[in-house]
């Protein structure tokens, strides 16, 4: 049996146009944060994320930041990320999707 209890992250809301996210982006967290972190774009909480808090991840993740993109879109809403990890970083570029993310 696994024990994932350790792996958690949090989406922070700091003003009226930045969020944050500590903690871990992998396929158990995500699915907690995709509706906040919608909910937040779609009100105009969250045009700039910082991922500087971020201290593992997996595809999960990128596929996490693509969808929030996506979101942000649709609403016709700005969307850049913060302080992003180099192991993110990382992962769009294998996965040849770097030129769609916004890093700040």
């Amino acid at each position: 049996m696994n024990d994932t209890s350790h792996n958690s992250a949090i989406l922070s809301l700091h003003d009226a146009e930045r969020a944050s996210i500590a903690g871990v982006l992998d396929f158990g967290t995500v699915g907690d944060l995709l509706g906040s972190g919608s909910e937040a774009i779609l009100a105009g909480h969250a045009a700039f994320i910082d991922l500087g808090g971020v201290t593992a991840t997996d595809s999960a993740g990128l596929a996490l930041l693509l969808e929030w993109l996506s979101v942000a879109r649709a609403a016709k809403r700005s969307l850049r990320y913060e302080n992003v990890p180099m192991q993110l970083q990382q992962l769009a570029r294998l996965s040849e999707v770097e030129e769609l993310l916004v890093w700040g």
